[in-house]
């Protein structure tokens, strides 16, 4: 579990940068300054729960019994929440109207916050931590 939480903290890690990069060049450009505020609302979430990941990852398995449904949620969040923030900021450049899918960025902040939440729970339940 450590490796795969680790190599998908890497690619939010990597794509956060990516797309920060175009946020900040590329789309300046096309879509109004809201959008760009936006979309790097986005980016930021997603960089800080791939540092959340790395630290998942690197937490001794004594500590927290089960570290899957922690990385699920962050996973789900993260997809959710950026991945909507994204298709919102970059609606005005498409014919598709991505406003409908809206509902779907709490829901994904929702999977964020329990992706806290059962950490916080895991390392409150801890008998190896004083």
């Amino acid at each position: 579990m450590k490796k795969t939480i680790l190599i998908t903290a890497c690619l939010f890690g990597m794509l956060a940068v990516v797309l920060g990069a175009f946020g900040a060049h590329g789309l300046k450009n096309l879509v109004d300054a809201d959008a760009v505020a936006t979309f790097e609302t986005g980016v930021r979430y997603q960089m800080y729960h791939a540092f959340f990941l790395c630290i998942l990852a690197l937490i001794p398995d004594n500590l927290i019994k089960s570290k899957k449904p922690i990385y699920i949620c962050t996973v789900i969040g993260v997809f959710l929440f950026s991945f909507s923030i994204y298709t919102l900021a970059l609606n005005d450049l498409v014919q598709f109207d991505f406003k409908m899918f809206g509902i779907v960025t709490p829901i994904g902040g929702v999977f964020l916050i329990a992706a806290w939440v059962l950490l916080g729970f895991g390392i409150m339940k801890s008998k190896n931590l004083k």
